[in-house]
């Protein structure tokens, strides 16, 4: 491949998908009658007691569900979350709390506290959702009437990121950016393939006999990236699902700090690509796509053109991510640095390997 070559293919490839994606992404359907079906929605909580009334109002709010029952489970935290959601929902026939019981060695946290959710629970729809998402008021019925509208089995609506710091800002948009420039969407929306399996657990919605027909939450028990595990395993058992745009109803700030962004990445990444040689694959197209052509743009006159298009179209794809999911655009034009920053966060994450904490254990 000639040099020219080499700064043009994955960028254009990009922005072409992102330009494709805008059109077949799902976003979530307007309702015009009631869900009839029986939904609960489960959130597991470990030490969260700075987002419980806020969670717990937006729950409250939420309408087009004829049966809807929200089910919390304490992870053993060490804060007041288990007192505070229990004085807040007392009122609330709707709502039950439950104490965790202790964690097994051979489970992660997260996928323990959703199994003993599920089973608290026979509704037809189970929407599992984190303590730090928070919905419009139709934002379960909208994403149960796209899922039902299209068939599916399940579906993983994707919140806007609510970026404020400096690293959130770098980093948070890649979240979108990776699927809307590389997954075929149109494909994916009906294929079983788990190639193609984009999710995220801050908001996901399945359907209860899909999920139990693959073994329940059991068969994702040890997995750090559980999100994407589950939509995987799902594909493979035949069911359909896809991801959704959610950014019109759901918003989530996973981090607030360089800190913990830093931590809650480095416990995850080296798993994120399917293992070591994984990871050096995807450094390297990051690199080649997304820092290259910058560096060429800037010190290789021979090649200057075409290192400012690859810039550009990777710089367009970003743009159009921001504006399917609500994005902000101007961040975009940063994106060599973001991609230099996340490049960092994945060496980091195999270099802290068996030694990040996360919400006092060890991942």
């Amino acid at each position: 491949m000639t040099p020219a070559l080499l700064l043009l293919v994955l960028p254009l490839f990009l922005v072409l998908n992102a330009c494709l994606n805008i059109f077949f992404v799902l976003r979530p359907k307007n309702i015009f009658s009631e869900v009839s079906l029986s939904v609960a929605v489960i959130v597991p909580l470990r030490n969260e007691e700075k987002n419980v009334a806020a969670l717990i109002s937006c729950l409250r709010k939420q309408r087009g569900v004829r049966e809807l029952s929200f089910h919390f489970l304490d992870d053993n935290s060490s804060d007041d979350t288990y007192e505070l959601v229990a004085a807040q929902i007392l009122d609330d026939p709707r709502s039950m709390i439950y104490r965790g019981a202790e964690l097994p060695n051979e489970w992660l946290g997260k996928p323990f506290a959703l199994d003993q959710l599920v089973g608290s629970t026979s509704s037809q729809i189970v929407v599992m959702m984190d303590a730090d998402v928070r919905l419009e008021e139709d934002a379960v019925a909208r994403a149960i009437a796209t899922m039902q509208e299209n068939n599916l089995d399940f579906v993983s609506p994707y919140p806007k990121q609510v970026a404020l710091s400096w690293s959130e800002r770098l980093i948070q948009p890649l979240l979108q950016w990776s699927w809307m420039s590389t997954v075929p969407l149109k494909i994916a929306q009906r294929s079983s393939n788990p190639a193609f399996a984009v999710a995220n657990g801050q908001f996901f919605i399945v359907r209860r006999e899909s999920l139990l027909a693959i073994g329940g939450i059991s068969s994702i028990k040890s997995e750090i990236i559980d999100d994407i595990a589950l939509a995987r395993n799902l594909l493979r058992g035949g069911f359909h699902g896809c991801v959704v745009d959610g950014s019109e109803i759901a918003t989530c700030r996973m981090y607030s700090s360089w800190s913990q962004l830093r931590e809650g990445y480095s416990k995850s990444l080296r798993v994120a690509f399917g293992g070591l040689s994984g990871s050096f694959l995807a450094i390297a197209l990051l690199f080649v796509s997304g820092v290259l052509p910058f560096l060429v743009a800037l010190t290789v006159p021979s090649l200057s053109a075409y290192g400012w298009i690859g810039y550009d179209a990777v710089v367009i794809s970003r743009v159009l991510s921001a504006q399917a999911t609500q994005g902000r655009i101007r961040d975009a034009l940063l994106h060599p640095l973001a991609v230099v920053l996340l490049i960092f966060l994945i060496v980091r994450s195999w270099a802290m390997r068996g030694k990040t904490q996360w919400k006092g254990r060890v991942i």
